[in-house]
């Protein structure tokens, strides 16, 4: 295998292509408790009406395979074949109330929205100090995520204009891309900053976000093991591992 460096130089590299929860803000473990809020609200129900065992969605596995760094709806899907449960698939706009992936998938995007209206979001300080310097040598700089909220997260943080491309899950929807673990949100996100993969650096926290990276054959996919993930990360491709980014501060 290649040995990669700590340094992302330009020398050898044009573009990094950041994730957004838990790469840039600290919104990973508040998208998670919404998940399991959610699921669990559902799973209780359905246990109940059929009579039988209640088995809550579970954060450290549950979450990681099956949702993590995946569009909304992806992510309902996912999680509910992994326990044998088929819902219809119902519409984008389905109320909240509904039981379709579509509506199961709005109930969890307003928990999130309330969250971040009632809390707020920080940025991590690594991560804003690694992106001025990206700045400073001359990168290009994009955003790629699963969330509908990005342009709302990142105002909140006084990150948006940092970021020349943002793709981000109305992106995917709207142009019916595939989500991560597919290649293809990266994949246009550099098409649009005018690099090619090769020369690109994908900087992910979730396992579909590494695959995702690695399938697209970028030059470099750096893991950042906030979770304490560091050998599942390194397990599913990425070249580097990180515990944050400050670490690759010149």
């Amino acid at each position: 295998m290649r040995q990669h460096s700590r340094r992302v130089g330009r020398e050898q590299y044009d573009a990094v292509l950041f994730d957004l929860d838990g790469v840039v803000t600290d919104t990973a473990g508040l998208h998670a408790k919404c998940w399991k809020q959610m699921f669990d609200e559902y799973l209780q129900k359905r246990a109940r009406q059929r009579g039988e065992a209640f088995r809550p969605f579970d954060l450290t596995t549950d979450y990681r395979l099956y949702v993590d760094g995946k569009p909304r709806f992806d992510g309902v899907r996912d999680f509910l074949s992994s326990r044998g449960i088929q819902l219809p698939e119902g519409n984008p706009d389905d109320p909240a109330e509904v039981e379709t992936v579509c509506g199961l998938g709005n109930r969890k995007n307003d928990l999130i929205n309330q969250i971040i209206a009632d809390v707020g979001v920080e940025p991590y300080e690594g991560t804003v100090q690694f992106i001025h310097q990206l700045r400073r040598n001359g990168f290009k700089i994009a955003v790629v995520t699963s969330s509908q909220n990005c342009t709302a997260v990142l105002k909140a943080v006084k990150l948006d204009e940092f970021f020349e491309v943002r793709v981000d899950g109305n992106t995917i929807q709207a142009q019916r891309l595939a989500g991560k673990p597919a290649p293809d949100t990266f994949l246009i996100a550099a098409r649009l900053l005018g690099v090619e993969p090769i020369r690109t650096v994908v900087i992910e926290d979730a396992i579909s976000g590494v695959q995702a990276g690695i399938s697209g054959k970028f030059g470099l996919v750096i893991g950042i093991a906030r979770k304490g993930n560091f050998e599942e990360l390194k397990h599913h491709g990425a070249h580097l591992v990180v515990e944050d980014l400050a670490e690759l501060l010149d």
